[in-house]
């Protein structure tokens, strides 16, 4: 029987940002916040183009060896499938954006182009350009250069165009300096109307004064941006450390092959095809026109103007029933372990945990992995604090955090000067696993605390990602973080772990033994169920597994937030399976694997996807959940988000994004669980 078992992962995740998408279009979320998932939409399709896109192109193109022709055939079609909804997706965007705008006006607030300026505007906008503007212009004619220059990935350029009867064009580009000044111009207000300019449109008013030593009949610019190869290539150089070979592939970045052209389709044919040309872009690249403005990401930060009604009510974090911020944190864990889940509640429950460790004269030691931290990052400032107390500080950070490279060598670097002792990792796996142990001389005994994370520790995405931290001082959980660490330092050794499930060895044997005592229990007779809750679900052993636990008869409920490459609801091979993915204010971001039915659950949390990489080429770290208390709080907030019927997409063949329609009363879960949460604080008082 020919029947598909398998939605492509590439083409999956173009069907998650069309959720990012559907968040814009939805007139149910304030205004400016739909203005800002057309930044998210935007982003998120950068990344993809960058990391994605330009994997199966190479593949393509025949550049990654041991491919089969076959393959280099489905990778031609596949970009080219790619191609096709990318384009209907930026057209989709744009329509959505440019309504956006359109109901902006109605609040007072007007994005107006070069063409629209009043007087007072017009002399406003000569002087913010010449004062702010001009000094940090890069401007760059093209004619005679002997080649293309590099420009940088995803930054927008105007392409400019002179022309003067009998003489040849003259092109230039000129970059928009959004990094300095931001994209967005906020303009003198009238009585109680805001204007806003884009930037390059404030260039575009100027180009009389910075062409003006040149002579010409017409004079046109054009917004494009160019997507760049963001793939690691591993340096194989044995004399190079990590970080030299991090820091050279940097600056290497900016010199890969481009792999994405957006540009105005109101462009010149000539000035596109002059710059098609000078670029080397051709048949294997995207080309994708669009309108007047581009590099929409930078919708994600666009000013508010003091318009809170046009955003969400801002929900406060909320205090763990139970759970002091004032006192000892170290004495509360003791008690008892503490679930904390973000945004709900109160990030600084982990940052008073790193301040106390780093304060306390009976703390000897600390260790901690990090992934991604804040650009300011108290987390950074509370080990160094630790250090110079005289703590023995370990920090295991992924130099190789895509897109994060460059902060994390800078925090390296710091944390190197400060005297913390640094481990860097693998040459060939990632470390994605979220954890720190410290330990504490107690009574002339060693006790440890510490808490494991299914997200970076990271304040700045804590207050809009949701995930859990588990804080314990279970010495036997512990134990295992700690042979996690001796890990990172002798990896010939391989490790026991009495509770951890750590990849790359031992997690997908775990996950396969949990499935199969449901399946067991299913041909028993028994009652079984299996829920999870993910970023990622493409690994293709595991949804065969799953496959197999549906058709044994198991319940499976899955809310995947991205790429889902299961196909639920197949009769025959996952009738019993019903998948779901939430998209909504916060970014769903926990990974959790609950295996058993009421009353016999075995509950997991943790740093891991079911994908390849995380199963088979990072490190990862997945801890059992032993508190009843904290158990209760994970199922019910898994009900909770389960019950969605406003922000629940349902996952079919398809891949038609269409809402989940349940009977009973209306249930957004991210805002039913911060009701849930403040319940829960209330009656602890």
């Amino acid at each position: 029987m020919n029947r598909k078992k398998y939605i492509n992962r590439d083409i999956s995740w173009l069907s998650f940002n069309e959720r990012v998408l559907q968040e814009a279009s939805d007139t149910k979320v304030p205004l400016l916040e739909r203005l800002r998932f057309v930044g998210i939409f935007s982003n998120n399709m950068d990344e993809f183009f960058k990391v994605r896109y330009a994997k199966i192109q190479r593949v393509s193109q025949g550049r990654i060896p041991g491919r089969s022709r076959h393959q280099i055939r489905e990778a031609k079609r596949l970009l080219k499938q790619i191609n096709e909804i990318a384009i209907a997706q930026q057209e989709k965007m744009r329509r959505v954006r440019r309504g956006i705008i359109d109901e902006l006006k109605h609040h007072g607030i007007h994005i107006i182009n070069e063409k629209a300026l009043n007087e007072i505007q017009g002399r406003f906008v000569r002087k913010f350009f010449l004062e702010k503007v001009s000094p940090r212009l890069f401007t760059i004619i093209l004619n005679d250069l002997p080649e293309f220059p590099i420009i940088k990935d995803s930054s927008v350029y105007l392409a400019v165009k002179m022309s003067k009867a009998g003489a040849d064009n003259i092109y230039a580009l000129v970059e928009i300096p959004s990094e300095e000044l931001g994209r967005f111009v906020v303009l003198p207000k009238e009585d109680d109307t805001h204007y806003i300019m884009l930037l390059e449109d404030v260039i575009r008013y100027n180009l009389d004064e910075i062409f003006n030593l040149f002579e010409y009949d017409d004079i046109e610019a054009h917004i494009i941006k160019i997507s760049r190869d963001a793939q690691f290539d591993e340096d194989t150089d044995h004399t190079k450390n990590i970080m030299e070979k991090v820091s050279f592939y940097l600056r290497q970045r900016q010199k890969g092959e481009p792999v994405r052209l957006i540009y105005d389709n109101n462009i010149a044919g000539d000035t596109l095809h002059f710059l098609k040309e000078k670029m080397g872009i051709d048949e294997y690249d995207s080309l994708i026109p669009g309108g007047r403005i581009h590099n929409h990401r930078d919708f994600m930060d666009f000013p508010d103007l003091g318009k809170k009604e046009l955003l969400y009510k801002p929900m406060e974090p909320l205090p763990i029933a139970g759970f002091s911020l004032r006192g000892s944190i170290l004495k509360q864990i003791a008690e008892k372990d503490r679930l904390l889940y973000t945004p709900s509640h109160n990030y600084k429950y982990v940052i008073k945990f790193l301040r106390e460790a780093a304060l306390d004269p009976k703390v000897k030691s600390i260790k901690i992995t990090i992934y991604r931290l804040a650009k300011n990052s108290q987390i950074a400032n509370s080990l160094i604090n630790a250090a110079k107390n005289g703590k023995h500080v370990t920090v295991q950070i992924e130099l190789r955090a895509r897109f994060d490279e460059a902060q994390n060598i800078k925090y390296a670097n710091l944390f190197k000067q400060e005297g913390i002792r640094l481990i860097f990792g693998f040459p060939d796996m990632k470390v994605h696993s979220k954890v720190c142990v410290i330990e504490r001389e107690e009574h002339g005994e060693i006790k440890r605390y510490g808490f494991i994370s299914t997200g970076n520790f990271n304040e700045k995405t804590a207050k809009i990602y949701t995930d859990y931290t588990l804080f314990t001082s279970d010495q036997e959980i512990l134990d295992d973080v700690s042979k996690v660490f001796d890990f990172f330092e002798i990896n010939y050794r391989i490790p026991h772990y009495k509770h951890l499930l750590v990849s790359p060895h031992y997690l997908r044997r775990k996950i396969t033994k949990l499935i199969n005592e449901q399946i067991k229990r299913a041909k028993q007779g028994k009652p079984a169920l299996i829920r999870m809750k993910m970023n990622s679900l493409s690994d293709k052993r595991m949804i065969d597994k799953l496959y197999e636990a549906s058709q044994a008869g198991v319940p499976v409920r899955l809310i995947v937030r991205g790429i889902n490459s299961l196909i639920p609801g197949v009769k025959g091979l996952s009738e019993n399976i019903e998948a779901i993915s939430i998209v909504d204010k916060y970014l769903e971001h926990p990974r959790v694997f609950i295996f058993g039915p009421e009353g016999a659950e075995k509950i997991y949390i943790g740093s891991a996807d079911l994908m390849p990489r995380n199963l088979d080429r990072r490190v990862e770290v997945v801890t059992p959940v032993y508190d009843e208390e904290a158990k209760k709080e994970i199922l019910d907030v898994f009900e909770i988000s389960w019950a969605d019927n406003q922000k629940a997409r349902i996952f079919n063949e398809a891949q038609d994004n269409q809402y989940r329609k349940l009977p009973g009363k209306p249930v957004r879960s991210q805002f039913e669980i911060y009701e849930y949460y403040k319940k829960k604080w209330k009656e602890s008082l």
